[in-house]
């Protein structure tokens, strides 16, 4: 009985020792299967983290090879896609892309990989398409422009911006660069020339009478150019020059220019007449000009080039001083007939020349002549304090004002000294500035920037339009273990 009884108590523990051992191998299996999926799961999650981590640091690397010259000259990043060499294309950029990438995924720089570590990715790179490129000249240099406004944006002077903003509401309200005071006058000496007529005073005698201009010789200086009347030695004026030929707005007049496809990013912190305020600062910042020369420059006088476009230094600097000139004049003009106290004084004049000549109705005509020929010669003054560093309000008052009537008629000179009060030469070519075409102001300048450029050792093929500012590229990957995926990824210099 005791024996049938250990025999039926071993049958029921072996019974309980199997349905154990099968329980352990189905949840073996499962766990298993479990863990495998898992280790799966990451190696494909971390397949594909890899793959954008490898990408983003690739374009990171391409990044980094800006133009080293062009930051430190313009404080400008862009990738120079000639590398250097005579061929300007995209696929330069793409090759050092493509080993920046091959490089980040191989593991022959790791220490002992062979025995300490294993490939657990596999990663291995397909191909890599450059999709798209945004390059400086892009918009006909709107690229540029922007991110040259973006390079002053920490540096804004609001002072400096109110003053400016001011300063172009005075010139658009008085319309000081739309009246032609030279071509008045012109219309004013012909009408005086029509008071002239015979007398006969006795049988076959007769006589002119007519009234003589007592502003003839201010003519004769405008006729001989104003540049030298105002600075004093002439002949040591910069005589450099650029070539037009191979400059980026021949390029891009020829349609020879390279074209990127990524637009430009819209700046909501930045409005048109805000970015257009910063360009000109940005301008003024890096570029020459008179009395702020460069030696290092392909122009003595680049800002004066922007307003002027000549090939000369010389003829830039007259062109500016021209206009400068005509400015002066007109605001003079202007003060001068708001002045009753001055303005009588030129109609009495004016009234006695006429009564003299006895052709009184002259006279009005006459007081014009005598005010334009005033404002003529405070202009000289004013201009020429300008270019020797000296400070002319935009409008003037009795306090700021030079000359009198009587040493304009006698050619004597105004009182000595030089004003510090008003807007200096650099504030009168922010006017300039602002009042010239934004497309072709740009253009100029990157024609400036590439002549610098090509000055520089190994930068005598430079051109604008092969700088990169911003790429989208697109990376294939494959995997040992049969994943493949695609990264799509755009990156620039922009900080907006």
């Amino acid at each position: 009985m005791n024996d049938h009884f250990d025999i039926t108590e071993n049958c029921q523990k072996s019974h309980q020792n199997a349905y154990l051992t099968i329980y352990l191998a189905l949840i073996l299996a499962l766990v298993l299967s479990l863990c495998l999926t898992l280790i799966e799961g990451c190696r494909q999650n971390a397949f594909y983290m890899e793959a954008e981590c490898i990408t983003d640091i690739g374009l990171n690397n391409v990044l980094a090879e800006y133009n080293r010259n062009l930051l430190t000259q313009y404080n400008l990043f862009a990738i120079d896609m000639s590398y250097g060499t005579a061929v300007v294309r995209s696929q330069n950029i793409s090759n050092r892309l493509e080993f920046y990438l091959k490089k980040n995924m191989s593991q022959q720089d790791v220490f002992l990989d062979w025995l300490l570590y294993r490939d657990f990715l596999g990663m291995k790179l397909q191909n890599v398409t450059l999709q798209k490129v945004r390059l400086l000249s892009d918009e006909d240099g709107a690229v540029f422009r922007r991110r040259a406004a973006e390079a002053m944006w920490d540096d804004l002077n609001l002072s400096l911006l109110e003053e400016w903003n001011s300063w172009m509401d005075t010139v658009d309200s008085e319309q000081l660069t739309e009246t032609d005071i030279a071509a008045l006058k012109r219309e004013l000496d012909e009408e005086l020339e029509d008071y002239e007529y015979e007398e006969e005073i006795a049988e076959n005698d007769w006589i002119t009478i007519s009234v003589d201009n007592p502003t003839d010789y201010l003519e004769t200086i405008r006729n001989k150019g104003i540049l030298n009347w105002v600075v004093d030695n002439v002949d040591e004026l910069s005589s450099r020059r650029i070539y037009a030929e191979n400059t980026f707005a021949a390029r891009l007049e020829n349609g020879e220019c390279n074209r990127g496809n990524l637009p430009l990013e819209e700046n909501l912190q930045m409005d048109e007449r805000l970015e257009r305020f910063l360009f000109q600062e940005y301008l003024l910042r890096y570029m020459s000009y008179y009395h702020n020369e460069r030696p290092e420059r392909s122009l003595d006088y680049q800002i004066e080039y922007l307003l002027g476009g000549r090939e000369i230094d010389r003829e830039n600097l007259e062109y500016v001083v021209n206009h400068l000139f005509a400015v002066r004049e007109a605001a003079n003009t202007l003060y001068l007939y708001a002045s009753q106290e001055k303005y009588e004084i030129a109609e009495g004049l004016a009234t006695a020349l006429a009564t003299v000549a006895t052709i009184p109705e002259a006279a009005e005509v006459l007081t014009h002549i005598l005010v334009i020929g005033w404002a003529f010669a405070e202009s000289l003054y004013d201009t020429k304090s300008l270019l020797n560093g000296g400070r002319v309000p935009l409008i003037k008052t009795d306090d700021s004002w030079h000359y009198g009537l009587e040493g304009v008629l006698n050619m004597r000179k105004a009182k000595e000294g030089i004003s510090m009060e008003g807007m200096s030469y650099e504030d009168y070519l922010r006017v300039l500035l602002a009042l010239e075409k934004p497309d072709l102001l740009t253009r100029r300048a990157m024609n400036m920037v590439e002549a610098d450029m090509r000055q520089l050792p190994q930068g005598e093929l430079f051109r604008l339009d092969g700088c990169t500012d911003a790429i989208e590229a697109c990376v294939k990957v494959d995997s040992a273990y049969g994943y493949t995926c695609s990264v799509v990824r755009q990156k620039g210099y922009s900080t907006q």
